[in-house]
């Protein structure tokens, strides 16, 4: 009986043979792999979680396809245990070499928790957070963080038009960085929810209530305020060196929605 390794000899390649379309293709490879994740937390321990991964690698206009098989063999290497952000430059790199791709892409979708205390009762309750780890590796290496948290925004014009009360909303803000240094999920968190008119949070009794409706209309905010506070505070980071942020307000009187963006690289200042 012919081994395993001689079967894979003797079988036809498809995927290897030619391609005479001449057309190149950006991204081929896997989705919604689900894999187990670790990461280290600024307060210190560590915190497990579930990550949605993608891969990709640039296929060249020669070649009919690429090997699937060998995205999963490469996550699997390290022995079937959680990776950590710090795995993932790695993990790029060897895709890259393994399916002999002259770019390959590594991303890391999942749900990052963070314990907050409410503002005056101090009830403590967790509060979750979208956050993507993205790597590119060609010649050489680029590390996105994508983080996206709730908070509330209310309206300066309809504060300032009303005779009583302003309509809020929650927002969705968004940043994606690159950095040069340690930069902490919770560091980006705080910078995201300090540009809104006030933090949401995951438990609230009555007096935090009255506190949060109260600051926030103290801290009217459009969406061009709060897209425009949080690139200041990115600014002021040393640690960040190019964003792209964003900021949506689920109207609460419209039936749409608003929407900011800005981009910066530090770099070329």
């Amino acid at each position: 009986m012919d081994s395993p390794e001689q079967n894979n000899q003797t079988m036809p390649d498809v995927q290897a043979s030619s391609d005479h379309r001449n057309v190149a293709i950006d991204k081929v490879g896997v989705k919604e792999v689900v894999y187990p994740m670790k990461l280290a937390q600024r307060g210190g321990g560590d915190q497990s979680t579930v990550a949605t991964i993608n891969m990709y690698v640039a296929l060249p206009k020669e070649k009919k396809g690429t090997h699937m098989s060998r995205f999963l063999e490469v996550l699997n290497e390290h022995g079937c245990q959680a990776f950590s952000p710090s795995d993932i430059p790695a993990i790029t790199r060897k895709i890259k070499e393994r399916l002999n791709a002259q770019e390959a892409h590594f991303e890391a979708s999942f749900t990052y928790f963070v314990e907050k205390p409410a503002p005056v009762t101090g009830q403590r309750g967790l509060m979750n957070y979208e956050v993507t780890f993205e790597c590119t590796a060609n010649c050489t290496e680029d590390f996105v963080i994508r983080v996206a948290a709730p908070a509330t925004s209310l309206c300066p014009c309809s504060k300032e038009i009303s005779e009583y009360g302003a309509h809020n909303q929650r927002c969705r803000i968004e940043a994606a960085v690159r950095t040069d240094g340690v930069l902490w999920i919770e560091d980006l968190i705080e910078h995201l929810e300090g540009a809104a008119s006030h933090p949401v949070y995951a438990v609230l009794k009555r007096p935090d209530e009255k506190y949060v409706t109260e600051k926030a209309f103290e801290n009217p905010k459009f969406v061009e305020d709060i897209i425009r506070d949080l690139a200041i505070l990115l600014n002021n980071d040393d640690r960040i060196v190019q964003y792209d942020i964003s900021s949506e307000n689920f109207e609460s009187i419209h039936s749409h929605n608003a929407y900011a963006e800005l981009s910066r690289d530090k770099r070329l200042d």
